[in-house]
């Protein structure tokens, strides 16, 4: 690099100066506007050029500088450098320093920091504020879509679940004596705690439900806001009856922590479904505070209401209607990327009805919340007993050729209106997927032949079972079932994986029996 050249100092040069190292708001917008006009000159200018040594120069020097970017027209005579930018959360900054008359060092104190940005209206910083609670770091980018519509649903029905804390709470200290002195402080501390404790137990017991927590969760999910709703009409009912206090008081919080067991247990996996990246801590802490907010509103509204005296009846069906509304839509707003029995049997029935694996959001839609785990009334049972799928050794014998190469065997028992697919014990994953297609298919052929559900329960009873498929229908479906499924299984996988779901044996629930 070329020696500095000194530039001379002229008046206007020295008012230039002058002007650069007052604190009036006039001489802090000149101060920024220059920095941006050389900021803006360097971005252009060659890289082995550094912005600590850039002299100061005149005549064709000062020309050359112009067409390099490193000086403006307006500030000729100026000493003002641009060390480096930053930005954070943003918001920009720019370091700059004076350079001395000789150009090769920087005035002594004159390294300060320049905001790039206008300072911030009270509303613009309220808000920044609110959204450092509310919201992870990086929203929008940081998160799924399906983030914002859930949160909004969680947020109302905690606003109503706060709102109907406030009745639950007063029914009860009402019921127990204490705001009507019917029993003695020791009486009431017993019942109190006698009621906690058989909320305890119940909330033991309901932890063996182990990994339906993991597949069923949104199902489960929606299951506990209803029994957190059933406890809480349970508790205002002992305003009725206050002498069964101990007893209906105890009911109810067993089901509530039942319910609260339920919540606990699949948040996780709802919250690491919007997560993008390793932020699931701050996605979590955020919708946990949304939530807080919510019910501290609900119960700030509560409080208001409940000094008119309002019917009891009447408050609990509103706020329960809006508690179990939010619920539902809560669950039907989150979008989860595996196929659990409900969404594998949407993802199947549209591939053979289509030729086309749903979205995800799509498949999402279109799940069976209320397909809860506990119940037996389902189409396709994958993993049963042997004397739950056949009536009669015969009808076993006459499928099991089919099968031979196979490590599962797919049945249909007319009496109970269900398809079956029982697995050997040599079954490994993917042949517990492929028995479960299977299954889904052969039900689809059967229902499809006899239009929908075969059978009332009235026609199961009385032994009327002429409009099911015979033994030879049943084996025809199974080897029209066999050649879809040699064809098809492996493109409705293919289908599957680019769509983005994921596929594993364990969402699906199969039992633990196995053929041997």
């Amino acid at each position: 690099m070329a020696p500095p050249v000194n530039l001379k100092q002229s008046s206007s040069s020295s008012s230039a100066a002058q002007t650069l190292t007052t604190t009036t708001a006039h001489d802090a917008r000149l101060l920024v506007r220059e920095t941006l006009r050389i900021s803006a000159g360097l971005a252009s200018a060659p890289t082995d050029s550094s912005p600590s040594t850039l002299p100061l120069v005149s005549g064709a020097g000062l020309e050359a500088s112009r067409k390099l970017g490193l000086v403006e027209n307006e500030f000729v005579s100026s000493s003002l450098r641009l060390i480096c930018c930053e930005e954070l959360d943003g918001r920009r900054w720019q370091y700059v320093a004076e350079s001395d008359p000789s150009g090769r060092s920087f005035k002594k104190g004159s390294f300060r920091a320049l905001s790039l940005q206008t300072p911030q209206v009270p509303y613009d910083g309220m808000m920044a504020f609110v959204r450092s609670y509310v919201v992870p770091e990086g929203f929008p980018d940081s998160v799924t879509p399906s983030y914002v519509p859930y949160m909004t649903w969680r947020a109302l029905k905690h606003f109503f679940g706060g709102a109907m804390g406030v009745f639950t709470t007063q029914t009860l200290l009402s019921s127990v004596g204490v705001s009507r002195n019917r029993a003695t402080p020791g009486a009431v501390a017993i019942n109190w705690i006698l009621k906690d404790g058989a909320g305890r137990v119940g909330k033991m017991l309901f932890a063996r439900q182990g990994k339906k927590f993991d597949y069923d969760l949104k199902q489960l999910r929606f299951a506990g806001d209803l029994l957190m709703e059933l406890g809480a009409g349970v508790e205002l009912a002992t305003a009725a009856v206050p002498h069964l206090f101990l007893p209906l008081a105890c009911a109810a919080n067993v089901v509530k922590n039942v319910a609260a067991v339920t919540s606990t247990s699949t948040r996780t996996p709802i919250y690491k479904a919007f997560a993008k990246g390793e932020n699931i801590g701050d996605v979590t802490a955020k919708g946990e505070c949304v939530g807080n907010i919510a019910d501290l509103l609900g119960t700030g509204m509560s409080i208001l209401i409940s000094k008119r005296n309002p019917s009891l009846v009447t408050t609990f069906a509103l706020l329960s209607c809006g508690y179990v509304f939010s619920s539902y839509q809560e669950v039907k707003s989150v979008v989860l990327y595996t196929l659990n029995r409900a969404r594998f049997t949407v993802a199947v029935e549209s591939f053979l009805k289509t030729g086309r694996v749903p979205s995800l959001k799509e498949g999402n839609k279109n799940e069976n919340i209320f397909s809860f785990p506990w119940l037996k009334d389902r189409h396709v049972v994958l993993g049963p007993r042997f004397k739950d799928a056949f009536q009669d050794p015969g009808a076993y014998l006459a499928i099991e050729p089919f099968f031979e190469r196979e490590k599962y065997i797919v049945t249909y028992n007319p009496s109970k209106d269900q398809v079956y697919a029982l697995l050997k014990d040599q079954a490994k994953s993917d042949d517990i997927l492929k028995a479960a297609f299977h299954a889904h298919v052969l039900s689809y052929f059967i229902h499809s032949s006899y239009g929908g559900r075969l059978t009332s329960q009235k026609q199961r009873k009385d032994g009327n079972l002429n409009t099911v498929p015979t033994p030879v229908d049943l084996e025809a479906h199974i080897a029209e079932s066999f050649k879809i499924v040699s064809t098809s299984y492996g493109l409705f996988k293919h289908k599957a994986a680019e769509q983005g779901w994921t596929m594993s044996e364990s969402l699906l629930n199969p039992g633990r029996a196995r053929l041997c």
